[in-house]
């Protein structure tokens, strides 16, 4: 071996080592499932594993005669013919619905001042509907029983995430408390949902319907309103305010007890199955013993203080969920001990024993003297159940209304000059697919806890100019107020919540509070009238328990109220046009009974339709395409809405007479062919010239599908470049890779497809970049408001990109205080939310 004093140590020869990129998820699963952690690619996540596809029905239309006699049956009851053409068709539909479970009338007795009170309740028993899920081959696949804690790489390290129930660690405790006797036990887990509703115009009839989804099934099928999403499995009774017994707490306890007396009609066997478990073949040919659980109580503040029997927002602990002092709702940096039904239970019992020490210890908790019939359900503390529900506390409540209401006082002082110049901002926001528009902002009240979502974040930015720091400091106050506001109400409204996103909760509690204090204290000695200086009030503090929920529960829709409140519609619909205003519930629950049986066969005709589609596309499918939800970058933008062809002259001269942007376009389009166009990937070998006459093909809609930076899903943005969109001109802006390293905001001048001989057929777009620079760099009131700026650069300057440069749509804001500055709006969606938090640092 030759040695030298200038040599390192010998070495022995290694062999090359192929080092593999780590997988993107991992998922663990619970340890009673007795599976291994599973390893998967981005294709491959949420995906449904391949199974054998269930037995299709060839006539899945009977007992109707034919497909025809079935779908025209949907259309009459759809249209609300009169009874006697409807009848034969429902009782046919009703031959279909034999199968399913059917609403059981009850009558319960309720004792109050010495006279028994009987009162009606209409039940479908919760475990008779899970069987029913249960047995329909076409839900089957989709089932999910074993809690899972779910990882993605992040190129360092797995980070944990939660998005559906069984990701949380809600899930993950009640199957460890499981009887670990009993090989396959997992939870079959409720969502239930309670809720008065006008059924007439005026607001004379209600409704008291009640809503259950199931947990185990992928949020698409369970929030959506086709087979296996939500439905009505209760009819409430609605006591009758009578007024010499208004307030006393007799009468009070009463209708709780009512409530609860009704709501245990739904849980037939459900008590005794959530001790013993029900033995099931699922359908992946495993035994399983299911036992029922409460996992989800869905519901506004007023009916989580039934649910959970706390006396409301004036007892000493206004909380359905922890024990937090009334005087102290305001305090968001303060954390309090979470009740729980054990505590409860042992209040009452003292109560049972010794009035009088019971009083104390249920007072103190604000717990009233009745016995919850949740408690009958194993694993279903409802204290534990109760959500966060941001259509009510949030944007109906801490943001629709309060902060709202503070801002709109504050317009109502500042004089009318400034009010006109903040409703005429509002009247010109930027449109915005399924962003409602509004004319005014201050003489406008909703009880739409949709519209409050979107006035907020519009009355945000056009107060800009006019509370400013200087002229009205409660004014600049509560902006500060209301950008953290949107900046909690966008993290909390993500589908997918990591431990960074969760850590940005925090923090971002902590600067509302401090914000709120700050405002607080201004109020106080403001000469603006009737500004509010006392914020210890419920949903002050209850959407505090977000990050718990998040963290037990999974993503906040998983609890929301929008998917049950949407159900309304239909049982408003059948009241008014298929009731005779008698024995409302029973004719009510009679048609959605139909509906819902009507919805059964709708799915199975599609099912047969969708096997004769693949049957007829044979082996050649393309597994990564829409039907997973993944998104395919070649072709992620369709062109739409076709107009005339045009010669490159003719548009350089017909629309350069009114705009900037044209006069040289002909010149820009050549020059970009062939110093830009060999940057994409085209080689050129010689200089492509561009005759006048060159036809250029117009087009006026843009749909781009990208991956969401949220759930890794493909996400759609639709983009318009039209001068008479509804009568109104509308030219979009767009987030584009200018560059390899570079993501700029443009907005758009014009869409067109053109072919260039001997190279191809292109879709290209002359846009206007906001790359422009912004004199002192950043704004102060960019840095107190965390605003993100842009400034246009001329028409003149525009250029020309390919359209799949284009990342996906934007909603910019124009600054009425500074010419062609526009603010960028992060809150539209969530994707553009997390893409803006990147942008900013």
């Amino acid at each position: 071996m030759a040695t030298g004093s200038n040599r390192g140590p010998n070495i022995p020869h290694q062999p090359a080592v192929n080092i593999e990129r780590p997988q993107d998820f991992k998922i663990e699963f619970h340890p009673r499932s007795g599976r291994e952690p599973l390893y998967q690619r981005f294709e491959e996540f949420g995906v449904t594993p391949e199974t054998q596809a269930p037995p299709v029905d060839e006539t899945p239309w009977r007992p109707f005669q034919s497909r025809g006699d079935f779908e025209f049956s949907e259309i009459a009851l759809d249209a609300a013919l009169n009874k006697g053409q409807v009848d034969r068709l429902l009782s046919l539909i009703a031959r279909i619905a034999q199968g399913d479970t059917q609403f059981i009338k009850h009558d319960i007795v309720v004792p109050y001042k010495k006279e028994q009170r009987v009162f009606e309740v209409h039940a479908r028993p919760l475990w008779d509907w899970a069987l029913d899920l249960l047995d329909n081959p076409l839900l089957a696949p989709h089932f999910v029983w074993d809690a899972q804690r779910v990882y993605k790489h992040n190129d360092t390290d797995f980070e944990r995430f939660f998005n559906e129930p069984w990701t949380g660690d809600r899930w993950w405790d009640i199957q460890s408390r499981l009887p670990p006797n009993l090989d396959g036990a997992a939870p079959f887990c409720f969502i239930l949902y309670a809720d008065k509703t006008k059924l007439s115009s005026h607001g004379t009839m209600k409704g008291y319907p009640v809503m259950a989804r199931c947990a185990n099934l992928p949020v698409d099928i369970r929030n959506g309103e086709g087979i296996g999403g939500g439905r009505v499995v209760g009819w409430l009774p609605i006591i009758d305010e009578e007024a010499s017994e208004q307030g006393k707490p007799g009468y009070i306890n009463f209708k709780r007890i009512v409530w609860h007396e009704a709501f245990i009609k739904l849980f037939i066997n459900l008590d005794k199955y959530s001790k013993t478990g029900y033995s099931y073949m699922c359908y992946d040919k495993k035994l399983r013993w299911l036992f029922p659980v409460i996992l989800i109580l869905s519901a506004d503040y007023k009916e989580q203080c039934m649910m959970s029997l706390i006396h409301g927002a004036q007892c000493k602990c206004p909380c359905p969920v922890c024990l937090v002092p009334r005087e102290e709702l305001s305090d968001l940096t303060k954390t309090h001990a979470i009740r729980s039904a054990k505590d409860a239970q042992a209040a009452l019992d003292v109560y049972r024993q010794s009035k009088s020490q019971g009083e104390v210890l249920l007072k103190a908790l604000g717990l009233r003297t009745v016995a919850n019939v949740l408690w009958i359900v194993e694993h279903s503390d409802p204290h534990d159940a109760m959500s966060v529900d941001r259509l009510h506390t949030v944007h109906g409540g801490m943001g629709g209304y309060h902060v709202l209401g503070e801002l709109k006082a504050i317009l109502d002082d500042v004089g009318r000059e400034a009010q006109a110049a903040v409703e005429k901002s509002v009247e010109e926001f930027p449109r915005w697919r399924d962003l409602n528009h509004f004319t005014t902002v201050i003489h406008i009240t909703f009880t739409d806890g949709n519209k409050k979502r979107d006035l907020v974040m519009q009355a945000f930015y056009t107060a800009l100019p006019v509370l400013t720091r200087r002229a009205s400091p409660e004014g600049f106050r509560i902006l500060r107020v209301i950008c953290s506001y949107l900046q909690l109400d966008s993290l909390i409204g993500l589908d997918v919540h990591t431990e960074q996103t969760l850590a940005m909760l925090d923090a971002e509690f902590l600067v509302f509070d401090a914000a709120l204090k700050d405002y607080v204290e201004c109020a106080m000695t403001s000469t603006v009238e009737d500004l509010k200086t006392d914020w210890n009030f419920p949903k002050t503090h209850l959407w505090t328990h977000a990050r718990r929920d998040i963290t037990r529960k999974g993503a906040a829709r998983n609890y929301s109220t929008r998917p049950n409140e949407k159900l309304h519609g239909p049982l408003k619909t059948a009241y008014a046009l298929r009731s005779n205003g008698k024995d409302v519930a029973k004719q009510i629950l009679r048609v959605d009974h139909h509906k819902c049986a009507s919805l059964l066969l709708r799915g199975r005709v599609d099912a047969l339709d969708e096997h004769c589609r693949l049957q007829a596309l044979g082996d050649d499918i393309d597994d990564s395409g829409d039907d997973i939800g993944h998104i395919a970058f070649d072709g992620h933008v369709k062109l739409g809405s076709p107009q005339s062809c045009y010669t490159i002259q003719d548009i350089e001269t017909r629309l350069g007479v009114h705009d900037r942007a044209f006069p040289g376009f002909h010149k820009k389009f050549s020059d970009f062919i062939n110093t830009s166009l060999p940057s994409y990937g085209y080689q050129l070998t010689r200089w492509v010239t561009i005759p006048a006459d060159f036809l250029i093909h117009e087009h006026r809609y843009l749909k781009v599908n990208y991956e969401n930076t949220v759930d890794w899903r493909q996400s759609t943005d639709h983009l318009r470049c039209n001068p008479s969109f509804h009568g109104q001109p509308r030219f979009d802006c767009a987030l584009i890779q200018l560059t390899a390293e570079r993501i700029i905001f443009v907005r758009l001048i014009l869409m067109f497809k053109c072919d260039i001989p001997d190279i191809g057929a292109f879709q290209f777009a002359l846009v206007q970049p906001y790359t422009a620079g912004i004199v002192g760099s950043t704004r102060r009131i960019d840095q107190d408001l965390r605003l993100i700026r842009v400034k246009s650069v001329p028409r003149v300057d525009s250029i020309i990109i390919p359209l799949k440069s284009f990342i996906r749509g934007a909603l910019l804001f124009p600054d009425p205080e500074h010419h062609d500055e526009y603010l960028v709006v992060e809150h539209v969606d969530s994707d553009m939310f997390l893409r803006m938090k990147s942008w900013a640092h």
